[in-house]
């Protein structure tokens, strides 16, 4: 899988606003100084993630953004969904949309498998465990073999 720029971008302007008093709204500037994220990308990325409810605003002044709900709630598949579209597609289609014929025919399920585990990982993963430091057991668990740290 390849992660989209916009797409850490935005699972980390999320992070970020969990880690600010729910109370009071950030501000774009101070979202993107902490994450190094640049502004004009930053912008964009948070109205995405406005329209689709992640987030919400408030303008003003005393405006910015801040979680719409609990970060407990927010998965990072949520997030990635809300500025990239589904988690797996093949040429800008769902994997449940395709047929293949022939030799190929099989390679529908291959995709569909990847959707599969990318979901098992990607939802069940929160914006608070990634906040808090305390991923799931089964997602680290994963990171134990030697082979989930070689590049292919």
């Amino acid at each position: 899988m390849h992660v989209t720029a916009k797409a850490d971008y935005a699972v980390r302007a999320v992070i970020e606003l969990a880690q600010s008093n729910q109370g009071a709204p950030r501000k774009v500037d101070d979202i993107a100084q902490a994450q190094a994220i640049p502004v004009s990308f930053l912008e964009n990325i948070l109205t995405q993630l406005r329209s689709t409810g992640i987030v919400r605003s408030q303008r003003g002044p005393e405006g910015g953004y801040w979680l719409a709900h609990p970060p407990a709630e927010v998965s990072l598949a949520d997030i990635i969904r809300a500025v990239e579209g589904p988690l797996v597609g093949v040429r800008g289609q769902r994997p449940e949309e395709i047929e293949y014929v022939g030799s190929a025919e099989a390679l529908q399920n291959v995709w569909i498998a990847l959707r599969a585990n990318l979901r098992k990982v990607l939802e069940q993963v929160s914006v608070a465990d990634v906040a808090a430091g305390k991923l799931p057991k089964e997602v680290l668990a994963l990171t134990k073999a030697e082979e989930a740290w070689q590049t292919r």
